[in-house]
This record gives C-alpha cells, structure tokens and sequence, in this order.
C-alpha cells in the first residue's frame, strides 16, 4: 500500500466506487477459484453485473438508493459457491481498497463487505444440527 498522498481517491465518490468495483472484479476474473464461479453465473457479458455493483455500493456508500435487487437469492442459485470462497472474496476486496483508498476509507467499505460475508455465510451455510467450523465464525 502507498502513503495517502499516492493513493488515487481520498473520499468514497461515484468514481472511486466505479474504480474499487472494476478494480475488483479485475481481480476475480483471474481468480482460479472464484474466476470460473462468476464466469458461470455471468458468462462473458459482465456488463450488467458490473452496473448492478457500482449501484450496490453507492447505495451503501453513499445512500443514493440506487440498488434494487436481492443479493442473497442470488448467491443462492450458485451451486459451486463454498463457504471459504467468500474469505477469498474479502481478501482481494481488501486489496483494492487498500491499493485505492488510504486506512479510514479503506476500512469503511471493508466494515460493510465483512459484514455482508457473514451475514451470507450464515444464510447460506449454517445449519443448526451441525457445528459451526471456527475458520469461518468471524
């Protein structure tokens, strides 16, 4: 990570959600395990998921109310979707954040997506007749 003065953006704006949401999904593309889960759900044409996210942060980020959808129902129709695939998802977030954003923002859009990672890992995965593996109880 550079110091604040070479970091592209200081605040969280429409641009610099545009760039965290392309950086990142830069990253997942050429992802071997969470590359070719997207791939599947999204084929070649990212476009549309692209423009779903840069709405789905603005609405987090800068409450403009944007996103409309249900996320959870559709990670739910993703059959390959693991647990541990959404540790791998938060690390190369943070990584954007942090190549783009200096501490305080950084960890304000890193506050929201852990939250968004456990709230779904509990949704999708747990089941109250079988324990709950401590690596993923954060």
């Amino acid at each position: 990570m550079g110091n604040a003065a070479t970091l592209p953006f200081s605040i969280v704006s429409e641009e610099s959600i545009r760039c965290l949401v392309d950086g990142f999904y830069d990253k997942v593309r050429q992802d071997s395990e969470l590359g070719p889960i997207f791939e599947e759900a999204l084929g070649q044409d990212w476009g549309p998921h692209l423009t779903k996210m840069y709405d789905f942060w603005s609405s987090l980020m800068l409450t403009s109310g944007r996103y409309k959808g249900n996320p959870l129902a559709v990670h739910q129709r993703l059959d390959t979707l693991q647990i541990g695939h959404f540790e791998r998802w938060l690390g190369l977030f943070e990584q954007t954040c942090h190549e783009l954003f200096g501490p305080e923002v950084a960890e304000a859009f890193l506050i929201r997506a852990h939250r968004i990672a456990g709230n779904f890992k509990l949704a999708l995965f747990y089941r109250p007749d079988r324990p709950w593996p401590p690596e993923v109880a954060r």
